[in-house]
């Protein structure tokens, strides 16, 4: 792979995955009965990026296509939904990856992996990183799925080492299972991973991999004894709770009419960025990021679907007027 390399400071640089998400066009029905499907920019920390451009911050990512159809499409799609594509590298051996989902509201959504033998973005070597452009970042994004291969992993691991664990240094637990050989190995990476971030976000399973802990307030002092500075741990129906050594927030879900849930998680993550590069208080920087997330669960897909600031706030506002009524 070869990237460019001027390197801006941007608002939030993501490393991770990219590619196609194919989402069926009929809801309620497996993929052997779906008859059309629409193609949209997927990855997880392609969508990051893209929600966090959506609420008015420089972004880039640092990931890789093929060189195929489907890579132009993602490098094209990122550019016009405001990322900057310079670390997308384009790899000559290896496919775009694709995923294919089906859409059982409210709460199944299984996901198909089109990644074997691998896929350019788990290609990503340490010697092709801008590092200047990670030491540089405002907020800086990582997954765990970066983790699970090489030569991604030791990349991950030398952006890491070029940031010094500056402030608003992000790693989103992301745990897919399909990527590991096994849970032990995904723990054995997280453990390392966090001694070098400062921001931990992710659901109760996620930190269990992680901390060996579902209970929210104990994964959350467990990711804090490790050296992270603000642990965040999605409760699902029991809303999301954020801890720092100094206080402890829990902000309740916002109802929403689920149409596909698989957004929802990277939708919430942009507006953590935006929260936090805004230095809004952990409440606020809560309520917003569940409001976004509560926004694109209501929509068919992910990266296009992400939220202005507008609705976000509009969402967030109206959740927690409604809220403060309940309990008066």
């Amino acid at each position: 792979m070869s990237v460019e390399r001027e390197t801006p400071a941007f608002d939030v640089l993501a490393i991770g995955r990219s590619g196609v998400d194919i989402y069926p066009q009929q809801i309620g029905v497996g993929l052997e009965e779906v008859t059309s499907f629409g193609k949209f920019l997927g990855g997880s920390a392609a969508n990051v990026t893209v929600a966090a451009a959506r609420l008015g911050h420089s972004s880039a990512l640092i990931s890789g296509v093929g060189d195929d159809p489907f890579g132009r499409f993602v490098r094209g799609e990122l550019e016009r939904l405001g990322v900057d594509n310079r670390f997308v590298g384009v790899d000559d051996v290896y496919a775009t990856p694709v995923t294919f989902c089906e859409i059982f509201p409210p709460d199944d959504f299984p996901l198909y992996f089109y990644r074997k033998p691998t896929a350019p973005d788990l290609q990503i070597e340490a010697a092709a990183l801008d590092t200047t452009a990670v030491h540089d970042a405002r907020l800086y994004w990582s997954t765990v799925t970066g983790l699970s291969e090489e030569p991604s992993r030791s990349a991950h691991f030398a952006a890491w080492e070029a940031r010094g664990r500056q402030s608003l240094t992000v790693l989103d637990l992301d745990y897919r299972p399909m990527f590991w050989s096994s849970a032990d190995a995904a723990t054995e990476q997280v453990r390392r991973a966090l001694s070098h971030v400062t921001v931990a976000v992710g659901n109760r399973e996620e930190c269990e991999i992680a901390v060996g802990e579902t209970d929210p307030h104990a994964a959350a002092d467990a990711l804090l004894d490790l050296g992270v500075e603000l642990a965040i741990v999605k409760q699902g129906p029991r809303g999301v709770l954020g801890k720092t050594r100094s206080e402890s927030i829990e902000v309740p879900p916002i109802p929403v009419d689920v149409v596909n849930g698989l957004g929802a998680g990277d939708s919430f993550g942009g507006s953590l960025c935006h929260g936090l590069l805004e230095g809004w208080p952990l409440e606020k920087i809560l309520r917003h990021a569940n409001a976004a997330g509560s926004i694109v669960a209501g929509r068919l897909e992910c990266s296009t679907a992400m939220p202005t600031a507008d609705e976000v706030a509009a969402l967030a506002d109206s959740a927690s007027t409604a809220q403060e009524k309940i309990n008066v």
